[in-house]
């Protein structure tokens, strides 16, 4: 950890990630001097981007991966809770910045939609009424509803139940206060108050090209201008590299010893986007299934409807692809560049393991588009091909680390590395990042800040912005739901 403030703060990447980092330090220490550096032209360009992303505000309330079935039957909830509660953490803090004045009209990134989970068979069926079961009897997921009766799920996805076969099992659950966020208007909105802050500076086609720590514990950073072809160099006391699929590579040329033996596989992601307006109007809610075997989370199925720069639209998928990018702009020699003597190993056990994903991922890569429409109709029966374009999603890279018993595993999630002294810390991973992004960037700060954290001044700011920074959800569960409540009225979520 740093023993004193930093004097100047590097950031990589201008997505959801750097913009919240940037906007908590300078809540606590106005006076920090902060660079950011983004190789794109546009903020937000890559995963944060709203077509790059689902857009589901990630919690925990339909998306079935989150809540695995134990052996013994049992739903483990764990997670779901881990990941619903640092959404609220998210919520909370952009609440906090709407009071500020910081931007205004929540509901250019913000707005309720309902979460639904679908799923057909008995032994599906099955599975979703222990989780609404054990779910339910959790507050934060006490408004969860329930049911097989095809007229009520009719009433929550006409489309959906329109035609489905009636003699097949199916059942619902739906969370009527979900949410659909537009994480690249938010980052946008962030960066727009950043960049009236005399302290911070934000480069665009700045490319960070080197990084290299310094005898005094500072880091020497190489950065080329895209446009004028000019390098230039810096000094950071503080680096965070928030790159998306960019930060593996960054972190290999910081090398450090924390990061041996990462390594990345690159999934790429498609959407069936839907052109007939008439069809659009007809949906209003996520409607979640179940994976297939050996998908990645992130290509998890769900017809989704979601409000892009104030217009509807209607997205399904994802599909999943693969490129050996490591960004949607970026280089097909990123897979290749990425291995060394450190993660040769582990991403070679890790490909043997996951065989099945492989399977999945050729079998995805070879759909025709009436293949895809057919995938579709499993959640609109009517669906016309027509009526569907594809659109390319965008590209994410799911963490590959050592592990002892098997070489090699693949990690899906987010992973935070951060060295040992708290100078330099880079983010891995995918779902559910950007709506956890908050919590992400409290458990940076609490490692690499610190002492300055203790300081009266960073508690009471810390506490102004979260109060349920110190507060466990099991220890006051109905604080929790006030929070909630807080933020749901602020960010005009008043469904």
């Amino acid at each position: 950890m740093l023993p004193t403030t930093p004097q100047h703060i590097v950031l990589i990447g201008a997505g959801i990630m750097s913009a919240t980092l940037a906007v908590m330090l300078t809540e606590l220490e106005p006076n920090l001097h902060i660079t950011v550096y983004e190789r794109l032209p546009n903020l937000a360009a890559e995963s944060s981007d709203a077509m790059n992303n689902a857009g589901t505000g990630h919690s925990a309330n339909c998306e079935l991966n989150y809540t695995p079935q134990n052996d013994d039957g049992t739903i483990d909830i764990s997670k779901a809770v881990k990941i619903a509660t640092s959404y609220e953490m998210s919520k909370t803090l952009w609440a906090y910045l709407v009071k500020q004045g910081y931007f205004t009209a929540p509901e250019t990134f913000i707005n309720n939609l309902p979460h639904i989970s679908y799923v057909q068979g008995e032994a599906d069926v099955a599975f979703l009424a222990k989780r609404y079961t054990t779910m339910k009897a959790h507050p934060l997921f006490a408004s969860m509803e329930y049911t097989t009766d095809y007229n009520t799920m009719y009433s929550w996805m006409p489309l959906t139940m329109h035609f489905t076969n009636h003699k097949l099992p199916h059942a619902a659950t739906k969370v009527q206060q979900g949410t659909d966020v537009n994480f690249g208007q938010l980052t946008n909105a962030l960066f727009s108050h950043l960049q009236n802050l005399p302290n911070v500076t934000l480069l665009l086609q700045h490319e960070v090209r080197n990084i290299e720590k310094q005898p005094d514990g500072t880091w020497h950073i190489k950065i080329k201008n895209l446009l004028t072809h000019e390098s230039s160099f810096s000094v950071a006391n503080y680096i965070f590299i928030g790159a998306g699929g960019g930060t593996l590579p960054l972190l290999e040329k910081a090398d450090i010893p924390e990061a041996e033996g990462y390594g990345g596989f690159p999934v790429s992601g498609q959407w069936l986007v839907c052109n007939n307006e008439a069809v659009i109007a007809q949906h209003h809610a996520k409607v979640y299934g179940m994976a297939s075997v050996g998908a990645p989370p992130m290509s998890v199925p769900h017809l989704d409807t979601r409000i892009i720069d104030g217009k509807k639209e209607l997205l399904f998928g994802p599909f999943a692809g693969f490129s050996t990018k490591f960004l949607k702009n970026g280089s097909y020699f990123d897979l290749p560049l990425s291995i060394d003597i450190h993660n040769v190993v582990p991403m070679l056990s890790a490909g043997w393991h996951n065989m099945q994903l492989t399977k999945y991922l050729i079998e995805q890569v070879s759909l025709t588009h009436e293949q895809r429409i057919d995938a579709l109709r499993q959640y609109y029966p009517m669906a016309k091909s027509p009526d569907w374009e594809l659109m390319q999603a965008g590209q994410r890279v799911q963490v590959i680390k050592k592990d002892a018993e098997q070489g090699g595993i693949l990690e899906f999630g987010t992973e935070i590395i951060t060295t040992a002294d708290g100078t330099l810390s880079g983010l891995l991973g995918a779902s559910p990042g950007a709506s956890t992004a908050v919590y992400i960037m409290l458990q940076i700060i609490k490692k690499c800040f610190a002492i300055p954290l203790q300081s009266p001044q960073w508690q009471a700011k810390l506490t102004a912005m979260l109060p349920m920074h110190s507060t466990p959800v099991t220890s006051n569960y109905e604080q929790w739901l006030q929070w909630r409540k807080d933020s749901d009225i602020t960010l005009n979520l008043n469904d």
